[in-house]
């Protein structure tokens, strides 16, 4: 895809967002399944469904854009997610494990909030009031899932680890 103009750069951002929301939405279950915290397994089990809509309000932006999602590939997430994959191949106490887990969704959330955050500066420049409105919405809820992953560490896992 040629890049001629800041539109295109937002449609690029987006489908890259896109992808990265379903390549995230993929790998969560195998991440779920190392998580032996019960507030952390809620977490993560509330930002999975929270995932799927954020994959139908992008689907809704794509509709509202006139445009196709597919055909970018986001190679951040890809790599986010392998390095979490080889982190759960680590053998580990429980404790370790579930406080490495939030280490990697944490990397996770943070770069959708930076993916987010310029799509919403976009969108607002470019006048896609609509678009801006969702994608605010799910910015809003990376911010919520990061803050929520850092209050279960510093509340419980990361002294169960420490403790263990």
């Amino acid at each position: 895809m040629k890049l001629t103009s800041l539109n295109d750069l937002f449609i690029h951002q987006m489908k890259d967002l896109y992808n990265a929301e379903q390549q995230l939405l993929k790998a969560m279950p195998e991440m779920m399944e190392m998580v032996k915290s019960p507030e952390l397994a809620t977490a993560m089990e509330t930002h999975m469904m929270e995932t799927q809509r954020q994959i139908q309000r992008l689907e809704e932006c794509f509709q509202i854009l006139g445009i196709n999602g597919n055909g970018e590939k986001c190679m951040a997430m890809e790599g986010i997610l392998r390095e979490a994959k080889e982190f759960m191949q680590h053998e580990a106490d429980a404790e370790v494990m579930d406080a490495g887990i939030i280490a990697c969704a944490q990397r996770v959330e943070h770069y959708e909030i930076a993916g987010y955050g310029t799509a919403c500066t976009y969108a607002k420049f470019l006048g896609h009031d609509q678009v801006l409105n969702h994608l605010k919405e799910i910015l809003n809820e990376e911010k919520m899932t990061d803050e929520k992953l850092t209050m279960i560490a510093e509340t419980t896992v990361n002294r169960k680890a420490e403790n263990h």
